[in-house]
């Protein structure tokens, strides 16, 4: 098999590429993804991802290593395996990050890569539906972004009690400015979710010049003479090359994407000699600068209705499906999150530094379902952490996941940020019109004293979990640490390029599957520009 253009991953990034290097009719394209068809039901039911994560058909099911910043457990990575890659598994909340994290990225030396340089492409990809309050905001894109049409009262109390706090309503935080409170706006149409798959890939199916190819896995890249001249892949179980005539793309995202390289004989030779693998380029910044959202979990019972009690029994149930198979209404259109608030810790923060997801449930994981008692919880994370962390090989074996060490709250910064996130989700919930209907401080409950920082730190360190934004392990850059460069191609090795996460040189404020998208359209631009 042979193509212009070869794909590894069909996730946020890879659809998006697929689309635009396929839509000129020009060159063919090839996207090659690990996993299967987005048939499965529960991808398309916004809700589905207590369905999907967890799940092998849709789910590389990642755990991190032993982690010593919380106390040494070890902790699920959940990370899409199917077309739409994790955008089709995620909570279906759309964030783009702040304006600043850009203009961050181009003072770093990453021309090209500022606030004004991206959001064209944020507004390229998006079709917002709801109030258009500036020009920040797309209209004819494909990837249907709308304001959440499911509410609930404790959601509402949340955000009043936040405002009555000090803090400010913002209506649109992917507008010119991220700061305050309101609802998340959702990547969803018409009662059911918009992944990147839906958005890009089914309305490019019928190309003649595209191919899109599951149950695909690369063992590793062919490099001659130090270009990419194709993969070596596993096509349903049958070994198979599939060369590139101008380029490889990786897009597999921030823990497929090193890997591969790593797998090629791309990265630090001091980590690949062990395992055998010959070095093709000694790239030492390949699978570090790993970056991650850690969210701290408070729950609060209620006397409000919540998702825990009206899913307490089959009747119930049966009533919120066929509410949702009549009209594509009611609670299985709930995203991961229903309200969200990107505050300070400190006023004199130039930007916000913390982002809530507060979700009118309550659960210990995923895979119990939601407690028996009615509660929401105020999910909070620090947006910009200090801490980095690394990926590294287990073995040359492709099938071997890597080692991933998020190494969280390692530096003082991010302990302290933490615990003043916890305090304020505390503060919240002790303003009106919420306080007088909250039963009980579930978590971390009345023994950790809302002054001890000491005690609020060990239950983040205790309880805290991912909240799905793995980013950094390719870095854009010009350092000795960077893997790409500022047109995402890969230094010192030819026809081949990184455009995913993986490249955040540091991580956005907040979730990443809008700018994962977005790197997706702008790289697709820079392919096309550059293609001989």
């Amino acid at each position: 098999m042979e193509f212009d253009f070869v794909i590894v991953g069909a996730g946020s990034s890879g659809c998006a590429i697929a689309n635009r290097l396929s839509e000129c009719g020009r060159y063919s394209v090839a996207v090659l993804e690990a996993g299967g068809k987005d048939t499965n039901p529960w991808i398309h039911i916004p809700v589905g991802y207590f369905k999907t994560m967890g799940n092998p058909n849709t789910d590389w099911q990642y755990k991190t290593e032993a982690d010593p910043g919380l106390n040494g457990r070890s902790i699920p990575w959940p990370r899409g395996k199917v077309l739409g890659g994790s955008s089709s598994i995620n909570g279906l909340l759309y964030v783009r990050g702040q304006s600043q994290d850009f203009d961050h990225w181009r003072q770093l030396g990453n021309t090209g890569w500022s606030w004004e340089d991206v959001l064209p492409y944020f507004k390229r990809a998006e079709n917002w539906k709801g109030e258009s309050l500036n020009d920040a905001r797309g209209t004819s894109g494909p990837l249907s972004v709308s304001p959440t049409s499911l509410k609930r009262d404790v959601v509402d109390r949340w955000i009043e009690a936040a405002i009555a706090a000090g803090y400010k309503e913002n209506a649109d935080y992917n507008g010119r400015n991220q700061e305050g409170v309101g609802y998340f706006q959702l990547t969803i149409d018409k009662g059911k979710r918009c992944s990147s798959a839906a958005a890009y890939l089914k309305p490019a199916r019928s190309r003649q010049n595209l191919e899109i190819i599951t149950h695909t896995q690369v063992r590793k890249l062919n490099i001659v003479d130090g270009r990419v001249t194709g993969v070596d892949a596993i096509t349903n179980g049958t070994p198979a090359t599939i060369n590139a005539r101008k380029e490889v793309i990786l897009s597999a995202g921030s823990i497929g994407s090193p890997q591969i390289l790593m797998l090629s004989g791309i990265g630090a030779a001091d980590d690949l000699v062990p395992h055998g693998i010959e070095i093709k380029r000694d790239l030492k910044g390949v699978g570090k600068n790993l970056q991650d959202h850690l969210q701290a979990r408070p729950i609060f019972k209620t006397n409000l209705s919540t998702i825990n009690t009206e899913t307490s029994n089959y009747f119930k149930q049966g009533m919120i499906a066929l509410q949702y198979a009549l009209n594509r209404t009611g609670p299985m259109t709930m995203a991961a999150s229903l309200g969200t608030g990107f505050l300070k810790t400190d006023a004199d923060l130039e930007t916000p530094d913390i982002q809530f997801h507060i979700q009118p449930f309550s659960a210990n994981n995923a895979v119990e379902g939601p407690h028996k008692f009615s509660a929401f919880t105020a999910s909070v994370l620090q947006m910009r952490p200090e801490s980095t962390g690394e990926l590294k090989l287990k073995s040359a074996n492709y099938l071997d996941h890597p080692y991933i060490h998020p190494n969280y709250l390692s530096t003082p910064l991010d302990q302290q940020t933490i615990v003043k996130g916890i305090q304020i989700a505390r503060k919240i919930a002790q303003s009106e019109p919420l306080k007088s209907h909250i039963t009980e401080e579930y978590e971390p409950g009345l023994e950790v004293a809302y002054d001890d920082e000491d005690a609020t730190l060990e239950w983040a360190r205790n309880t805290a979990v991912t909240i799905y934004h793995p980013t950094g392990t390719c870095k854009m850059g010009s350092d000795p640490m960077a893997v790409v460069d500022a047109r995402l191609r890969v230094h010192g090795i030819k026809g081949l390029r990184v455009a995913d996460c993986s490249i955040m040189p540091v991580i956005t404020s907040g979730n990443t599957n809008a700018p994962a998208i977005m790197i997706g359209e702008k790289v697709s631009d820079m392919i096309l520009e550059d293609v001989v």
